[in-house]
């Protein structure tokens, strides 16, 4: 990869990666927790972070930080996202604000800003939870939000757990888990990310402060049935969780229209065994749900478990509801965002349905976010964008943000 210079851009940064974890199949990227890509990606980030003279460590959580200045003296500011992606997602959804960071630290030596505390760039894994089907894994380790048994328990869809994957990556299962001592150095956490909407685009601003992020949860939803042969068995004769499946589909998009401001998706369907000619024994959907309300969301949840008794009951199959992941509806501390927004004139206030880190941590430190504009309002997806300028202005607005958060030495 090209030699980064103190001139890289973050459209030059993002450009270095453009080719790594491409998924030719769905288009986009495909870059899940402990792949190649990953790794590769890491390599990289590590790379540009060491010729920026940060000193660059993975935490025991499979965390990666690079660290300007003494961290053990506490009171860092912290920025950075993630670089995991979903399936066949985009080219911003986490390494914006990555490729962000770097540039910001490279701004902020440009105007002569030697930090009077330490500054760090986190990069997250697992934010997506497109692996092992828990977001914000890695931060949820860090903040205690999640049983370290229950992580090192999870499997991917190929059975293999968290602990056996990461142990062959070379992170030590045995010991990830809440980790007080970064949690209490930590002064501040301030994350960059792509919108993930429409909001500056319909308000044409470039760059958006976040205020609040929708409550979200993940359901997996096992229906089981009668596997069979699909040429010899007559269809009044079937116990087929495919069918029940198809309409548990149907009935979370009715529960969700129902209840305004929801949003309920199952982007995920695995039948069991999967033949072409063979009646599925099982099949595993998996739920996503979100609202403001957290009332509401468990309102809508218990229309859908309703809906999904009442539907196997007449397929003649059986349904089992397990939660994987819950997380209210949070708003970040007024504050910083007020701090923020006095730095960043113009820059509006916007409320996102999409999960982050800023918003796990939030529980145990100081955070914040900022949004840059996405022009077609689409995530998760290869149609996801940023231009080139809106980029930089981002990075620079990151910059102001961290000069006003680190007294000069």
């Amino acid at each position: 990869m090209p030699e980064p210079r103190s001139t890289d851009t973050v459209s030059g940064l993002l450009a270095e990666i453009a080719d790594v974890g491409r998924d030719r199949q769905r288009g986009g990227y495909s870059r899940p927790v402990f792949s190649t890509a990953e790794r590769d990606l890491g390599v990289w980030f590590t790379a540009h972070a060491e010729r920026r003279d940060l000193d660059v460590h993975t935490d025991l959580n499979g965390i990666l930080w690079a660290i300007l200045g003494d961290a053990s003296a506490g009171d860092v500011v912290v920025t950075g996202s993630h670089l995991d992606s979903v399936p066949g997602g985009g080219a911003f959804d986490g390494p914006l604000g990555v490729c962000s960071a770097l540039v910001a630290v490279d701004k902020l030596r440009a105007r002569g800003i030697t930090p009077g505390r330490p500054l760090a760039i986190a990069v997250f894994p697992e934010e997506e939870g497109s692996r092992f089907g828990v977001a914000c894994l890695g931060s949820r380790l860090l903040a205690g939000a999640i049983d370290p048994d229950r992580a090192r328990g999870l499997v991917d869809e190929n059975g293999a757990s968290f602990a056996e994957v990461a142990a062959a990556s070379g992170l030590d299962p045995r010991f990830i888990g809440q980790d007080d001592g970064t949690l209490a150095s930590i002064a501040t956490f301030l994350e960059l990310h792509v919108e993930q909407g429409r909001g500056l685009v319909d308000l044409a601003q470039p760059v958006g402060i976040a205020r609040s992020i929708l409550g979200h949860g993940r359901w997996r939803i096992i229906v089981s049935g009668q596997g069979n042969h699909a040429g010899t068995t007559l269809m009044a004769d079937r116990r087929d969780p495919m069918v029940a499946a198809a309409r548990i589909v149907v009935a979370v998009r009715e529960a969700a229209l129902a209840h305004p401001q929801s949003r309920a998706t199952v982007g995920r369907l695995t039948p069991v065994p999967g033949g072409t000619n063979v009646i599925a024994s099982s099949v595993d959907l998996w739920l996503d749900l979100r609202h403001p309300n957290d009332a509401t969301t468990a309102a809508v949840l218990r229309r859908i478990t309703a809906d999904a008794d009442r539907i196997v009951a007449e397929e003649g199959c059986a349904v089992r509801i397990l939660e994987e992941s819950v997380t209210g509806t949070m708003h970040f501390r007024t504050g910083l965002r007020d701090r923020l927004a006095g730095i960043l004139p113009g820059s509006p206030l916007l409320d996102t349905g999409a999960g982050h880190d800023a918003g796990v941590l939030s529980s145990r430190v100081e955070t914040a976010m900022l949004f840059v504009r996405n022009p077609t309002g689409v995530s998760h997806s290869p149609e996801e964008h940023v231009e080139q300028d809106d980029a930089e202005a981002g990075a620079t607005a990151l910059a102001d943000a961290l000069q006003s958060l680190l007294p000069r030495a």
